[in-house]
């Protein structure tokens, strides 16, 4: 049992080695790779040192048993902890995602339903947030698209946990599930006979990923300044400090105009550039596997949904996993950790699945 501990055991020490080295810590984003990478492996070699322990106690308490069965009570006794210890050790040696420890990119984009739409994804941007602050994390507005009453068309956020954060906590290994179509049925504020609509909004979650992780060769880059706006094409700004930069070879295009230089927004939408590259990788990796990623959707294509959110009913529901509940109030206001639980449940079964 546990074939891969040696191999485990030798990765952990070569991290613990490497943590101690002062010039790991002159590159930055090496040491924070390690660091996270160490602290994905703690647990599991923790787990490891207890079985191999209580794997010894019970057979030394079962050999001393025909003499004194007060041994044989306590052999009893430690299965049972060595029992929680080997499914603990399952679940964390499952087959995961690699960007699971990782910061995530958030995309929110209005599709059918017009300006109701472009209010429910702000609707769901609130959600986020809120969920964010209740796990510790902090949310960057890197870019977004306002409509006039207030709704977006788009907007892209950063979800960054802290440096020292556990890699159960970590942003993408958790937020990567409400990636797909959100489907809302409700009462617009532009509806005035009173009437249910049913609307959609995009969600798409992608792995922040480090500069030094992913190659762009600055030639197949187009990068096009233009003057920041707000709703309805107000200018808000009187310069030239919003960027637009076009990937060429895959035809991605990102945009950032929030912040106050040039340089900055080329900094935010490369961030983004590297974001949806990784996540393009990874799509195509999948389908040419002939495994193509089913969580995550990228049309908003009302027959592609996720998620319901009634508010006639105050219901939610999860089409991939039957989840229903009526505390849709108290989602939106940031309570979505039963529902995440829920998923992160059935993503763990299907990992260990595929394993068995």
């Amino acid at each position: 049992m546990f074939e891969a501990a040696q191999s485990l055991r030798e990765e952990y020490a070569e991290l613990e080695r490497q943590l101690s080295d002062p010039s790991t810590h002159s590159d930055m984003v090496k040491a924070r790779k390690v660091g996270r990478r160490f602290s994905e492996l703690t647990p599991i070699i923790k787990g490891l040192d207890s079985y191999a322990q209580l794997t010894d106690d019970i057979e030394a308490a079962q050999e001393l048993a025909d003499e004194d069965p007060a041994f044989a009570a306590e052999a009893e006794s430690l299965q049972a902890q060595l029992d929680d210890v080997i499914e603990r050790l399952t679940k964390l040696l499952a087959p995961r995602d690699p960007n699971d420890s990782a910061d995530a990119i958030m995309d929110i984009m209005a599709g059918a339903g017009g300006e109701e739409s472009a209010l429910f994804a702000g609707d769901l941007l609130n959600m986020y947030t809120r969920y964010a602050a209740t796990r510790g994390w902090k949310v960057e507005l890197l870019d977004e698209q306002l409509t006039d009453l207030g709704g977006y068309k788009s907007v892209t956020i950063a979800v960054k946990a802290s440096s020292h954060a556990d890699p159960d906590n970590m942003p993408y290994g958790v937020l990567k599930f409400e990636g797909g179509v959100h489907r809302v049925q409700r009462i617009p504020v532009t509806e005035s006979q009173g009437r249910i609509h049913t609307s959609a909004a995009g969600v798409l979650v992608m792995p922040d990923v480090e500069a030094e992780e992913i190659e762009i060769d600055e030639n197949d880059l187009r990068v096009d300044v233009y003057r920041s706006s707000g709703p309805g094409g107000q200018g808000v700004n009187t310069t030239d400090s919003a960027v637009r930069i076009t990937h060429l070879p895959t035809g991605i295009v990102v945009s950032s105009q929030n912040e106050r230089s040039q340089l900055q927004n080329k900094e935010q939408a490369l961030r983004v550039l590297r974001a949806r590259l990784v996540a393009k990788a990874e799509e195509d990796a999948a389908a040419a596997a002939s495994d193509a990623r089913k969580s995550q959707v990228r049309t908003v294509d009302r027959s592609e949904r996720i998620r319901t959110y009634n508010f006639p009913e105050n219901r939610i529901a999860d089409h991939r996993i039957g989840y229903k509940a009526y505390n849709l109030d108290q989602v939106l206001n940031g309570d979505l950790q039963s529902l995440i639980d829920a998923l992160q449940a059935a993503d763990l079964q299907e990992r260990l699945s595929v394993d068995s």
